[in-house]
């Protein structure tokens, strides 16, 4: 849905990105339009997540992973960001942080942390 937005694709359902040529076509056109990579999540799936990733010069990278069974999904694109932050801060290139925020994010949603009422957060202490 974000990368619909600043396609400014919202208002035009025919427009929607539905399909894996579709996020790719989005990621290419925005990590172009804003002169930086770009990754478009793909994380509203019925079955999958697989997200995708796009520079500036046309290189595309696909990040393939089965969607993870949680209710509980509130905040994951900000641990997903911060994830990648993380390893980008640690010297991973993009390529591999990206792939280890994806990781991350992963396991947090696996380990099924149910707190709170709603949409709760996913367990960020997953690995301990």
């Amino acid at each position: 849905p974000e990368a619909e937005v600043l396609l400014g694709r919202v208002a035009r359902q025919e427009c929607r990105i539905a399909s894996e040529a579709d996020a790719e076509h989005a990621a290419k056109a925005l990590a172009r339009h804003f002169g930086c990579a770009f990754l478009v999540k793909g994380g509203h799936g019925a079955h999958d997540a697989n997200d995708v990733l796009a520079t500036p010069e046309g290189d595309v990278c696909w990040l393939r992973a089965g969607r993870v069974d949680n209710p509980n999904t509130h905040g994951t694109g900000c641990t997903l960001s911060s994830a990648i932050a993380c390893a980008l801060a640690q010297g991973m290139d993009l390529a591999d942080a990206v792939n280890a925020g994806k990781a991350y994010l992963t396991g947090a949603l696996a380990a099924g942390l149910n707190m709170g009422k709603g949409s709760g957060p996913v367990n960020h202490m997953w690995q301990y």
